[in-house]
């Protein structure tokens, strides 16, 4: 069931949904028409305190980070069951808040299953070792969870980051404290519900919803907070690096990207073209890893941009809920006139609409925020749109001759987040993986991640990673311990 226009939501501290200290709430809209959607509790740094306050109480009397860790995979397979059979309900209310597609919301949904079942169990397999060291003593390590987890989460996938680093720091025997974008609230707010009804103990996971900056740095500097991990810009991210400095504190950023997509002479010019627009043109282009700058051996480049417009053109925009849409809206009318802002942009610097460029013409469509698949050629590589990260369904297309003129030019961005080779000759593809500065890179894919898989960047793009085995552990601290076990010397 869709959330309704007057339905609302709160903070949920503690396992009780309240409406905040200051009693605002904040009427969040429908991206597809502008009208109204859901009214949510707006949070304040005092909330933010008794958050914490309460999490800490929660993580030294529950007994979830005690055990074997047994009673949280329970609860947090439990959750995954639970959501499963509320996925499609999740996937609505994802689809009307932030404006993606039911097919993309019903997939991201999926995935925090997938996660939960995955990280959450290895709850019970968090393992110390044993280390041999001179004379008669006996050395171990533990690891403990870190007490109490702050995660600042984007809007772009709502649920599904908040719980790529929620999930792991549960696992781990944290309690969490999750503050999701001020946009895109809902399903977060739900999943808590949820995790109640699973099982997790009061206290154990809190959702504070508010404005980014008072209430996020409230929660990073508050002296319970033991780590944070944050997705977002890249100016909030080196805020967030520089309290979280000061208290020094483990920290995960991930801060987005201008992800490089080369393509080989000898690739599928059709499978490419298709992988290609799946990468800037899903979830509507706002994708920390979208393949935003096409760069393709001269040759090929007919081929591929030819057939890109096809695909670009023949993608049928609409409300994200509507049965055969491929591309919804863009989350808010502010993102669609940025990202229009930066098109105007590129065309002042020399480039070229290929096709799109603008808001879609239908009637239907005019009162929410879309924005049509855009293709800009001949765009010099020093361009703001070919550098900047744009977050919105604008690719930048760009020739080469030699691949080390490739490798350059993939390079030559401040991020390194994601790539793509899309080639037959895997031994090249091989050897293009090694070259190219990006924490991600695939080879004939489009960007695509599993709850197995680390997910993490390269210089500006972040810090730390998500995803995989390690993370559970990077919720923990090691302690060594060191027993002398000779016998006392005898006497006489």
């Amino acid at each position: 069931m869709a959330a309704e226009p007057d339905e609302a939501y709160g903070l949920v501290i503690g396992g009780v949904e309240s409406p905040g200290a200051i009693g605002e709430t904040d009427e969040l809209l429908d991206p597809a028409n502008n009208r109204p959607l859901a009214r949510v509790a707006v949070g304040a740094p005092d909330d933010a305190a008794h958050a914490m306050e309460v999490a800490q109480r929660s993580f030294e009397s529950s007994e979830w980070a005690g055990g074997d860790g047994a009673r949280r995979v329970k609860a947090l397979v439990r959750l995954a069951q639970l959501l499963e059979q509320q996925q499609e309900e999740f996937a609505v209310l994802e689809s009307r808040n932030m404006g993606k597609t039911l097919r993309e919301a019903r997939v991201d949904i999926g995935y925090v299953v997938r996660t939960l079942e995955y990280l959450g169990g290895l709850a019970d397999k968090i393992e110390g070792e044993t280390i041999p060291v001179p004379g008669s003593r006996f050395d171990y390590t533990v690891r403990e969870p870190l007490g109490v987890t702050v995660h600042i989460a984007p809007w772009n996938y709502p649920l599904l980051l908040a719980m790529r680093s929620v999930i792991p720091a549960l696992a781990a025997g944290n309690a969490a404290v999750l503050k999701p974008a001020s946009l895109t609230p809902l399903t977060a707010i739900r999943f808590a519900r949820l995790a109640k009804a699973a099982g997790v103990p009061d206290g154990i996971l809190n959702v504070v919803a508010g404005p980014g900056g008072k209430l996020g740095e409230a929660l990073v500097r508050d002296p319970r907070c033991r780590s944070v991990s944050f997705t977002g810009s890249g100016e909030v991210g080196r805020r967030i690096a520089a309290i979280a400095a000061e208290r020094l504190i483990p920290t995960t950023l991930e801060l987005g990207g201008k992800s490089p997509v080369v393509v080989l002479p000898d690739a599928d010019p059709e499978r490419a073209a298709r992988g290609i627009a799946l990468g800037i043109f899903g979830n509507a282009g706002q994708m920390c890893w979208a393949g935003s700058r096409l760069i393709v051996h001269e040759t090929l480049a007919p081929a591929i941009l030819g057939r890109l417009r096809a695909l670009a053109e023949g993608i049928r925009l609409g409300p994200g809920t509507e049965e055969g849409v491929e591309m919804g809206p863009l989350v808010s009318r502010d993102q669609a006139t940025r990202v229009l802002d930066y098109v105007q942009a590129a065309k002042e610097e020399g480039g070229a609409i290929l096709t799109g460029g603008s808001a879609p013409s239908e009637p239907r469509l005019a009162d929410g925020n879309f924005v049509r698949p855009t293709v800009v050629t001949d765009l010099p590589p020093t361009a703001r749109a070919a550098r900047e990260e744009i977050f919105g369904p604008v690719l930048s297309t760009f020739g080469f001759r030699e691949v080390d003129d490739a490798v350059r030019l993939a390079n030559t961005t401040p991020y390194g987040l994601f790539a793509a080779v899309w080639t037959r000759d895997l031994a090249l593809a091989h050897h293009l993986a090694r070259r190219l500065e990006a924490g991600m890179v695939t080879v004939n894919e489009p960007p695509i991640t599993f709850p197995q898989t680390p997910f993490g960047g390269f210089k500006e793009s972040g810090i730390g990673s998500e995803q995989g085995t390690a993370v559970v552990r990077s919720y923990t601290r090691t302690k060594n311990v060191l027993v002398n076990i000779g016998l006392p010397k005898r006497k006489g």
